[in-house]
C-alpha cells in the first residue's frame, strides 16, 4: 500500500529487522533507524522556536544526516541541506534566506560557519560530535509517532539548486511529493526490497534523496554511506564490494572521475546491478558498463520537477528516452510554437538546430511544481502561459526520441549560428586525457560570442596543444563554429556541491587565471597557442578599441 507521507513510510519500517543504514563502522536495522530518527525529531520539537520550523543540516554523508531527515519527517520540520562547498558571504546569504532556526552540524561545519552573521545564538546549533550529544539524544528517546499536523502538503525539504549558471534558489518539496517520487522511481528504475543502495552523491541534493533514499525507504532497502563521507573515485569500488551494493546514483562529472581511475582486471568482479544519474557522456556510460557490468539509467530531471521522460530500451545513443506523456514538448520560447522534429546526420548531429532545438516544457507541470521559497519572481519565470518551463534546451528527433541539449544559459551564438555547450562538452570528453569539462560563451572583441572550454586533466604538463588540436580536427560531428577558440587547462575545475562544473565562475574569469590558457590562431585546422600576459593585455585592448570593455566585467 502506497503511503501519502514520508512520516507514514518511516513508521511502516518499525519492527523491520532488515538493515536500514550502514557505514564501515556500524549498522542499524530499519527499526533502529526509525527510532534514532524519532529521538532527533523529539529533540528538534523541544528546541522549536517561533517562525518556520526549518532545520539546516551542514554535514557530509553520515548517518546523522539520515536520522535528522527522518526526525524532521516525523516532527513536521523542514530540512534545509546546506552545501558544504559554499563559503563566506554566499553561504551566509543562503542560510539567512531560508530562515533556519536550528543548524545541525559538526566541528568541521562550525569552522566553516565561523565569523558568519546567521542571526542565531549559540544554543541554536546542534553539534553531532559534541561530547554530550549522545546523552542528549538518549534523553529524548520516545516511541516513534508522527506529529498530528503532518500531512502530504507538509513542507519537508528546501533544496538549493546547483547554481551552475546563476544564483541558487530553494526548491520546495513536500512530504507528499517525495513519497510519490519514491514509488514512481521504484517502478521506473527497478528498486526492490533486497537492494543495497550505495549513497555516494551528497544528501543535501535531490539526486540522492529522490532517486535513492526515498525509494530505499519505500522498499526497506539498505542505504550505505561511503567511507570518505562523500564521493571518492578511488573509494568507489572498495565501498561497493564491502557493502555488496547493487544500486548507486551519480552525476556526469563524478562518473568521469571514476572512469579516469586506472582500469583493473577484476573491475567487473562486483555486485552492482544498476545505477541512475544525469549528464554523463555516452562514452563514459559505455565504458562503465564494459568495466563494471552494471546497467546505467541516464535520466532527466531537476529538484523542481521530474517525470518528463519515459525510458525506452530502443533509444539511440544520447537520447533520454521518449516524452513521458503528451504534455511534454519542446517549444520556441518566442513563438510558443512546438519546434520541428530534429533531423540527425550519421553522427547524431542536429542538422536543423535553429528550427528543432528549443526549451523543454510541461504543459501540465504547473500543478506539480511546488515553487521556490520566498522567490515569486523565480516562480513566475518557471510558470508562464500556464506551462512549466524547465529552463533546459532539448529536441525531439524524427522517431520521437527526446534529447537534452544543455541548460538554457548554455546556448552559444557564434557568427549568427547557435550551438549547444553540452554537445561540445560531450565531444571534448572523448579525449582520453580529459577528465571533465565545462564549455561556455565568452565575448568576442568585436561582436557576439566565442566558445571557451575549460578542461580538467591529471597533469597540466602532459597536455599537448598540437595533439589536442589534431584530435578536434578528427571529430566529424564538431561544427566549425563549435570548436573552442580558447581552452583553459586545469587539474581541478571548480564544482558545485553536487559535482557539477561551476561554469558561471569560469565564465566570469574569462582568460584571467593562473592556469594555462590556449587560443586558436590561424585559419583552417585549429592551432592552439599558449597565451602570455602580453597576449591577454593585447586581447583586452581590442575590446577597448571596439568600445566593448563593458563585456569584460570591468
Amino acid at each position: 500500500m502506497e503511503r501519502a507521507t514520508i512520516a507514514e513510510m518511516l513508521l511502516d519500517r518499525l519492527g523491520d529487522q532488515q538493515l536500514g543504514t550502514r557505514t564501515r563502522d556500524r549498522d542499524w536495522t530499519w527499526d533502529e533507524t526509525v527510532r534514532e530518527s524519532a529521538a532527533r525529531g523529539e529533540l528538534a520539537r523541544t528546541l522549536r522556536g517561533d517562525g518556520p520550523f526549518h532545520i539546516g543540516v551542514l554535514l557530509e554523508n553520515v548517518p546523522e544526516f539520515l536520522f535528522w531527515l527522518g526526525g524532521a519527517a516525523l516532527s513536521g520540520a523542514t530540512i534545509v541541506g546546506i552545501n558544504p562547498t559554499r563559503r563566506g558571504a554566499e553561504l551566509e546569504a543562503e542560510i539567512r534566506y531560508v530562515d533556519c532556526q536550528l543548524i545541525v552540524t559538526d566541528a568541521d561545519g562550525m569552522a566553516t560557519l565561523k565569523g558568519l552573521d546567521l542571526g542565531l545564538t549559540d544554543d541554536r546549533f546542534v553539534l553531532v560530535d559534541a561530547p554530550d550529544y549522545a546523552a542528549r539524544i538518549d534523553a529524548h528517546r520516545v516511541e516513534p509517532a508522527a506529529d498530528p499536523a503532518v500531512d502530504e502538503n507538509s513542507l519537508f525539504l528546501l533544496l538549493f539548486t546547483s547554481g551552475t549558471t546563476g544564483t541558487s534558489k530553494a526548491v520546495r518539496c513536500s512530504q507528499g511529493r517525495l513519497a510519490r517520487l519514491a514509488y514512481a522511481n521504484t517502478a521506473k528504475y527497478g528498486h526492490v526490497p533486497g537492494d543495497v543502495d550505495y549513497c555516494c552523491m551528497p544528501l543535501f541534493h535531490g539526486n540522492a534523496l529522490m532517486a535513492l533514499w526515498a525509494p530505499a525507504l519505500a522498499n526497506g532497502a539498505t542505504v550505505c554511506l561511503p567511507a570518505a563521507r562523500k564521493f571518492s573515485a578511488s573509494g568507489f569500488l572498495p565501498d561497493v564490494r564491502y557493502f555488496g551494493a547493487t544500486f548507486f546514483t551519480y552525476v556526469g562529472k563524478a562518473l568521469s572521475y571514476l572512469m579516469a581511475t586506472p582500469e583493473q582486471a577484476d573491475d567487473i568482479d562486483n555486485t552492482l546491478v544498476r545505477g541512475f544519474g544525469t549528464e554523463a557522456s555516452p562514452e563514459d556510460k559505455a565504458e562503465f558498463v564494459r568495466r563494471f557490468g552494471a546497467e546505467l539509467f541516464e535520466g532527466y530531471g531537476s529538484s523542481e520537477g521530474a517525470g518528463s521522460v519515459r525510458l525506452d530500451p530502443a533509444a539511440p545513443e544520447g537520447a533520454l528516452g521518449r516524452p513521458a506523456h503528451d504534455e511534454i514538448a519542446v517549444v520556441n520560447p518566442d513563438t510558443l510554437v512546438e519546434c520541428e522534429r530534429a533531423r540527425l546526420d550519421e553522427h547524431g548531429r542536429v542538422l536543423n538546430p535553429d528550427e528543432a532545438i528549443g526549451e523543454m516544457i510541461d504543459r501540465g507541470g504547473a500543478k506539480r511544481f511546488e515553487g521556490y521559497y520566498k522567490n515569486e519572481q523565480a516562480v513566475a519565470d518557471r510558470i508562464k502561459h500556464g506551462w512549466y518551463w524547465t529552463g533546459d534546451l532539448g529536441y525531439v528527433d524524427e522517431a520521437g526520441f527526446i534529447y537534452f541539449a544543455g541548460r538554457k544559459g548554455d546556448w552559444i551564438r557564434v557568427d549568427g549560428e547557435n550551438t549547444s555547450a553540452l554537445m561540445i562538452e560531450r565531444i571534448l570528453r572523448r579525449h582520453p586525457k580529459v577528465i571533465a569539462t565545462g564549455v561556455y560563451a565568452i565575448p568576442d572583441p568585436k561582436s557576439g560570442d566565442q566558445v571557451m572550454a575549460a578542461i580538467e586533466v591529471s597533469d597540466q604538463t602532459d597536455f599537448d596543444p598540437e595533439e589536442f588540436a589534431s584530435f578536434l580536427a578528427g571529430q566529424d560531428d564538431l561544427g566549425t563554429k563549435a570548436a573552442p577558440r580558447f581552452v583553459r587547462v586545469s587539474t581541478d575545475l571548480p564544482v558545485t556541491g553536487s559535482n557539477k562544473v561551476l561554469k558561471r565562475e569560469l565564465q566570469s574569469q574569462l582568460w584571467r587565471c593562473d592556469e594555462p590558457v590556449y587560443r586558436w590562431e590561424g585559419r583552417g585546422l585549429p592551432q592552439y597557442v599558449s597565451m602570455s600576459d602580453d597576449d591577454k593585455r593585447e586581447l583586452e585592448a581590442q575590446f577597448s578599441a571596439s568600445g566593448r570593455t563593458r563585456f569584460l566585467g570591468v
